[in-house]
């Protein structure tokens, strides 16, 4: 018999369309609190707990050393599993109504510098053989597309149109966009399709990237391959795709374009989630202020 829970894990996946990650994620948060309610409050029924509870593996999360981040991210699931509890009319309030989350410090992720992503690319500029040219191509279409680890990964053959350069990618909650694809970078696709033919005589897969046994990519192979190469220019604590994700829009804007044109690049849905990339081009301006201003001028 299907369970509140399980109706949620639907609802997740079919109709708000999270990612596969996203949806684990929740449940395994709701799981957490579930059996912290039953060893606790010996109550099983998590449907019908009070906020007293709730505050109360709060309290041992942060007692656990949790970050107040990570709470707020459990406490978030909590509430997202009552509110669809409200939306199915199993509870009439959500005992997370007045909850005011943890403050949690801002973390802000610093980009590559043009620089950087320069001398990455220059490393690579006699890239030979499958493996290199892939790994080439990925940095390269990641910088100048900005598009996330995720739609990488998941790009057919098909999402990508060489008589318009332009890429269709599936984005968050399945929503497609289409990508251009900078001249630049054309010939890398007509190299790595060849390569690619040449392993295919062996495997057959729709994923536009691959593997050299021809399998598709999976996240943490991207990981390792940024962190990788960006290891041998970089200093920065942090070596990602996101990171380079952060750059593409950092670098868009610090050389003139508007937040709305990096905004639908990026796949955002608001403009508030592209703000955050603000930061780095409000110092780029500061500096270039100081710079040019007769007063900034010593």
């Amino acid at each position: 018999m299907a369970t509140n829970k399980d109706a949620f894990r639907d609802y997740l996946q079919l109709e708000k369309k999270y990612s596969s990650h996203t949806v684990v994620a929740y449940c395994n948060d709701i799981a957490s609190f579930e059996l912290f309610n039953s060893v606790h409050f010996d109550q099983e029924n998590i449907e019908q707990v009070n906020y007293n509870q709730i505050r109360t593996w709060i309290v041992s999360l942060v007692d656990d050393d949790i970050s107040n981040a990570s709470v707020n991210r459990k406490i978030a699931s909590l509430k997202a599993f009552y509110k669809f509890l409200l939306k199915i009319k199993q509870i009439e309030v959500s005992p997370l109504l007045k909850h005011k989350a943890l403050k949690a410090p801002k973390i802000i992720q610093i980009p590559f510098s043009e620089k950087e992503v320069k001398a990455v690319l220059n490393q690579m500029q006699d890239a030979i053989g499958f493996e290199e040219i892939r790994n080439k191509l990925i940095i390269d279409l990641l910088y100048t597309s900005g598009m996330r680890r995720a739609e990488l990964i998941y790009l057919k053959t098909t999402n990508i149109d060489l008589s318009t350069n332009t890429i269709k990618v599936l984005g968050k909650r399945n929503k497609e966009r289409i990508l251009p694809v900078l001249p630049v970078i054309t010939d890398q696709f007509s190299l790595y399709l060849n390569e690619r033919a040449l392993l295919l005589d062996i495997v057959d897969n729709d994923y536009f990237f691959l593997t050299k046994k021809g399998l598709k990519l999976n996240d943490s192979f991207v990981y390792r391959l940024i962190n990788s190469y960006f290891s041998t220019v970089s200093e920065k604590v942090k070596k990602s795709p996101h990171i380079l994700r952060h750059a593409f829009a950092t670098h868009l804007l610090n050389n003139g374009a508007d937040l709305n044109s990096v905004k639908e690049l990026l796949g955002h849905s608001s403009l508030a989630s592209t703000q955050v990339y603000t930061h780095n081009s409000l110092s780029e301006l500061k500096s270039i202020h100081k710079d040019a201003h007769p007063r900034g001028r010593k």
